[in-house]
């Protein structure tokens, strides 16, 4: 029997592939069959995924917004993984314009206008397609430091359920993700904090925090045939976090 978890034949772009999740996720996905580009901000930084993966790594910040017609135009892919994001922890008394401002224009606006571009030429070209957006579980509960960033996957969340809607009769699912803290780069420096991070990882009631591949084998059941009937949806990936 076919296994419905490979991707053997589809073309996915990873947004933020060089390190963390977006790595993970993109190493997953080739062990599933897939053909993967992925993104970085820095030319080196993309090159280096390029070789990773044997294809070319593509050079895009998503507060660039005039980048993304012409890549969705020259790119054939029918998966896209929306992992790139930036966070800048701050108490909402201390949260600056230029804070806020910096986080909403990559988490929400650049990543939905990401989408858009991918979305409209699959609708053209009549392209079945999936889309997995990393959102995250401050999105649905309130986490200390994070009004900026819980504000964007929030919103994030929002706009994959309207996608779904919209861009369902065109064969092309959009879901999310939403994680618990992760020990990647991002979150260094919150999991160093020994007081912060105990107190965190007694509001998990699976005990512990989460790997890259956590995260990485949901979005690609997500990504799959498996999902086949799945879309406008947030799969809480938090060991039940937010169940509390």
């Amino acid at each position: 029997m076919p296994d419905p978890l490979r991707l053997d034949g589809r073309r996915a772009l990873v947004t933020g592939a060089g390190r963390g999740l977006g790595a993970e996720i993109a190493r997953t996905l080739v062990k599933l069959g897939a053909e993967v580009y992925g993104t970085a901000r820095t030319r080196d930084a993309a090159d280096e995924i390029g070789k990773r993966r044997g294809t070319t790594g593509i050079v895009l910040d998503l507060a660039d917004t005039s980048a993304f017609e012409p890549l969705a135009s020259q790119l054939d892919v029918d998966l896209l993984v929306n992992n790139a994001g930036v966070n800048i922890p701050r108490r909402a008394t201390d949260v600056s314009a230029i804070d806020w401002d910096t986080v909403l224009d990559t988490n929400l606006r650049g990543t939905f206008l990401l989408t858009r571009a991918f979305g409209r030429r699959w609708i053209a070209e009549g392209t079945a397609a999936a889309v997995v957006s990393v959102t995250s579980q401050a999105g649905v509960v309130a986490v200390a430091d994070r009004a900026a960033y819980g504000a964007s996957k929030a919103g994030l969340d929002q706009v994959t359920k309207v996608l779904a809607l919209e861009w369902g009769p065109h064969r092309i699912r959009v879901n999310a993700v939403a994680p618990t803290f992760v020990r990647t780069d991002m979150t260094e420096s919150t999991l160093a904090d020994p007081v912060r991070a105990a107190r965190l990882l007694d509001r998990i009631p699976l005990g512990r925090f989460g790997e890259a591949d956590d995260v990485a084998w949901p979005v690609a059941f997500l990504l799959s045939d498996a999902a086949g009937l799945v879309t406008g949806h947030t799969l809480r990936v938090d060991g039940g976090y937010t169940a509390c």
